[in-house]
């Protein structure tokens, strides 16, 4: 792929819930390691979780650190940022993390919906979507905010993920740009960004 068009993504954003914690590994492993945007997670987890545990899982995994992001912390190229349990996680215009304690969107918060349409308005053209599995429809109306600003849209293939709701609301929603399994996913991730 050429220059130019590794050049258009600027961010990635992942949301995921039930088996996201497998699928995020996978995916995660096999990103480059010098993937030089940030990388944007929601994963639901309970109320209670600190996000320690969860953060080193997946650290052992990811080819890129990760980080639970944090109130005005910049969202950093090359670094996996995960929003913390129990906050709504948006991407302000100047690059910057707001957390916020906002109603539950979808009975979820953090809400993919809010992650996505937040960092839309930001990147794009330039953002790069994925919605993996889950078991509600969280991030359906995300996916299709991105879809509007000419983002691409992602949605793991539901008869790979473990729980299939979440990406069968996705497409029935927003439609994709692109439905697939993780190891294409990633592969386009790596192609698509810098």
């Amino acid at each position: 792929m050429s220059d130019a068009a590794r050049a258009h993504c600027t961010a990635v954003a992942i949301g995921c819930s039930t088996g996201g914690l497998q699928a995020l590994s996978t995916l995660l492993a096999a990103l480059r390691p010098d993937l030089a945007v940030p990388v944007m997670v929601v994963c639901h987890r309970g109320q209670d979780d600190d996000g320690a545990l969860f953060i080193e899982l997946l650290a052992r995994h990811s080819a890129l650190p990760v980080c639970e992001a944090g109130e005005r912390q910049p969202a950093r190229p090359g670094w996996v940022h995960v929003a913390p349990s129990g906050y709504h996680l948006l991407l302000e215009r100047d690059g910057h993390f707001m957390l916020s304690v906002d109603p539950r969107v979808r009975h979820v918060r953090p809400s993919v919906d809010v992650l996505f349409a937040s960092a839309a308005e930001v990147h794009g053209a330039g953002l790069l979507a994925a919605v993996l599995t889950g078991a509600n429809d969280d991030g359906a109306d995300g996916l299709l905010a991105v879809r509007r600003h000419g983002g691409y849209a992602a949605v793991q293939d539901p008869a790979e993920a473990q729980a299939p709701q979440m990406p069968q609301a996705a497409l029935k929603r927003a439609g994709a740009d692109a439905v697939t399994g993780l190891a294409r996913l990633a592969l386009t991730i790596n192609e698509r960004c810098p």
